[in-house]
């Protein structure tokens, strides 16, 4: 489930009309949000406000073998809105199979900034946000770590991103070991609105990433294609993929389904060229209307050719949102159990 700053950014990016699915890093975010979805380990707790439309505070507390937690705080140039965790739309904070819609240009939107920060105790972690938009098509993102145990103390990574709804491309420079990278997405046909009766029904896209570390020489890239059906599609919604690292001579495939309103299946085949090596994981969530006890979420459950099996279940009752998952390994004789958790959230 997504903590209540990252919804608040999501705000953010909705207020200044700023397309987060539109890019290369989201190319396969179908399945990897059901098949890659994170289990709470131990008991944590989270307290968040949005105080005013522009600040908003966080604070966790956990406890999985010492005690732990964190303090944030955010501020936005741009007045948002942030429901409390009573009315706010589970499908916003557990991302599903995502619908993709015909793209189109981007509307004209302020130069609005947002900044971010995060304590981590008692380790004294800090992490840092930056966020600035340029004009309709772009915007600067500057994310920074400072951390005793890191070389240097630190990294700081800067983006230049930018979206023209036709494509999207990202510049990047990282100070750990000076990595240049470049990242791109191109989507086929034509723009948003067409003629009633013309609409497309599906939509292909390609991409490719390449980078450079110049303190270790090293190199590194990929490419893929996705197919993804758009609302005007007759049948059921689907997505596939298909990613290539060359260098690393990995392939991976995918394909999500929805299936009605209330379910979603996925799966995912890997193999390595090099050392024949090959993976399946296959995943599905099922959502849970709310009922008269109050209560309201879904499962989302996930198993792996080498016996792993993972589940989650999130949702709310009454005012609190919830995360209770763990992890299973049939392989084990003893101590099958591998992960188990559970997160409480309230946001007013």
């Amino acid at each position: 489930m997504l903590d209540f700053m990252d919804h608040v950014q999501n705000a953010f990016y909705t207020s200044t009309n700023w397309n987060v699915d539109n890019g290369y890093t989201r190319l396969n975010s179908s399945a990897q949000s059901i098949l890659d979805f994170r289990t709470p380990r131990g008991l944590r707790f989270h307290l968040s406000s949005l105080s005013t439309p522009n600040f908003a505070t966080s604070y966790s507390l956990g406890s999985i073998s010492v005690i732990d937690g964190s303090l944030s705080y955010l501020y936005s140039t741009l007045p948002l809105s942030s429901p409390k965790s009573a009315d706010v739309d589970l499908r916003l904070l557990s991302p599903g199979y995502r619908q993709h819609h015909p793209w189109k240009y981007p509307s004209p939107t302020r130069d609005d900034a947002l900044m971010y920060g995060r304590m981590f105790l008692p380790s004294g972690t800090l992490e840092a946000l930056y966020l600035k938009r340029l004009g309709a098509t772009k915007q600067v993102r500057v994310t920074a770590v400072s951390d005793s145990k890191l070389k240097h103390g630190g990294t700081i990574l800067a983006m230049l991103q930018q979206d023209t709804g036709k494509w999207s491309s990202e510049y990047l420079y990282s100070t750990d070991v000076a990595l240049l990278g470049w990242r791109g997405l191109w989507n086929f046909g034509e723009a948003d609105p067409r003629p009633e009766g013309d609409k497309p029904v599906g939509r292909f896209s390609g991409g490719a990433e390449v980078y450079y570390g110049v303190l270790n020489k090293s190199a590194g890239m990929s490419t893929g294609l996705r197919y993804t059906t758009l609302p005007q599609h007759p049948g059921i919604p689907l997505t596939m993929t298909l990613t290539l690292n060359p260098l690393m001579g990995h392939w991976t495939a995918t394909y999500a389904v929805k299936v009605g309103e209330k379910a979603a299946f996925a799966s995912r085949f890997e193999f390595n060229m090099f050392s024949y090596e090959s993976d399946i994981v296959m995943g599905a969530e099922l959502w849970r209307s709310k009922g008269e006890e109050g209560m309201e979420g879904v499962l989302k459950a996930k198993m792996t050719q080498n016996g792993s099996l993972g589940l989650l279940w999130e949702g709310r009752l009454k005012e609190l949102l919830f995360s209770i998952g763990g992890a299973v390994d049939f392989r084990r004789g003893e101590g099958m159990v591998k992960v188990l958790g559970v997160e409480i959230a309230y946001s007013s």
